[in-house]
């Protein structure tokens, strides 16, 4: 109790309802890594084809080591509530070596970014809310579920502006995509002569990549910056998938897939293709951007998800906590767990300062 109230005095800032509830969860995952230690989860070599064995992949994170590589610079995860976790994660295991709460704070101006950052090292991680990567009608960080998503195709400025001069930059856009079509504007949301267009859904995504591409080779300086890209996110919503009951998903696992190179059909693999084509066109271009392979490890965590359990967002009602079937969360990671993983593989190449050719 004495940690969680040191830790309250270094939060200087009025929250936005969805950052107070994320800064709640990052002080309760820091108390309970301070009191039980870090879990450590070893990744599968299967799928992690962008980290070379004995390059980092199997060390332990060192918060210390990390945050000096970042002193005086800023590190930035845009995307989905998928990346958000991951950038939870991150702030957890960085903060855990701050041994005086008042070095550190947490801000949300009400916008989609919230920020960490580690006063004695000067050092930054925020979280920037883009769940479609260019703009769209979900860009609010707390009102965007709507029945219908549209995406401004062609526009990105909105939000890249807030996030191109960072020194590490972590993307990810994958999980709002799953839909057969989406409807594509050609023009401003504010004005009535827009465009619209039901476009199928893996062109769509492709082209906000390449938006995503063109913006990045124009304006960041990849001398200065360090661009990663995490793949797809992968879901536990169908147990016969992996020979559980039909009609149940991720409720009630306690361990792992065994079958080697499992897939389930929560990740598209013409999506990931799609991402590899863009990324591989742009570094032919002068610009790389890491893409970090997370997709095929984490398929084997059936086990990992908050299902009924989860703390975000508005509590389960008891009916629907009684129905875990209809209402368990299978997309979203616990903390601690998978996205510590992704992040020790993300850490071996900041601090490695490592990039496969």
């Amino acid at each position: 109790m004495a940690k969680r109230q040191l830790l309250m005095l270094g939060i200087r800032a009025s929250f936005h309802t969805l950052a107070a509830v994320l800064v709640a969860g990052v002080i309760f995952t820091a108390v309970f890594l301070s009191r039980n230690g870090m879990r450590k989860e070893t990744p599968q070599s299967i799928g992690v084809s962008n980290v070379e064995e004995g390059e980092g992949s199997d060390r332990e994170f060192n918060g210390t080591k990390l945050l000096e590589r970042l002193r005086n610079k800023r590190m930035v995860y845009v995307g989905d509530s998928l990346n958000r976790g991951q950038w939870v994660s991150m702030v957890c295991m960085a903060s855990s070596v701050i041994t005086n709460p008042r070095m550190m704070y947490f801000h949300s101006n009400s916008s989609n970014l919230i920020t960490f950052k580690s006063l004695e090292y000067n050092a930054t991680i925020d979280f920037y809310w883009a769940p479609l990567m260019v703009e769209s009608n979900s860009d609010d960080p707390t009102n965007h579920r709507l029945p219908e998503r549209i995406v401004r195709i062609q526009s990105i400025e909105k939000h890249a502006r807030h996030w191109t001069e960072s020194d590490i930059i972590v993307l990810n856009s994958y999980l709002w995509w799953l839909r057969p079509h989406m409807k594509t504007l050609w023009g401003s949301f504010e004005k009535l002569n827009g465009i619209y267009k039901e476009v199928e859904m893996v062109r769509v995504y492709e082209m906000a990549l390449q938006t995503m591409s063109q913006w990045l080779e124009v304006h960041v300086n990849s001398n200065l910056t360090k661009l990663f890209f995490m793949s797809m996110s992968p879901t536990h919503e169908r147990a016969e998938e992996w020979r559980g009951k039909t009609k149940q998903n991720c409720y009630g696992e306690t361990s792992l897939i065994e079958k080697k190179g499992y897939h389930g059909k929560g990740s598209d693999p013409k999506m990931m293709r799609v991402v590899e084509n863009v990324l591989d066109e742009l570094k032919r271009r002068g610009l790389n951007i890491q893409m970090i392979n997370i997709t095929q490890l984490s398929e084997y965590r059936k086990d990992g998800h908050p299902s009924i359990y989860r703390k975000q967002w508005e509590p389960l009602k008891e009916s629907q906590v009684l129905d875990p079937s209809s209402y368990s969360d299978c997309i979203h990671w616990c903390l601690p767990g998978v996205p510590d993983v992704w992040n020790q593989l993300l850490y071996a190449y900041i601090v490695e300062d490592h990039h496969s050719t």
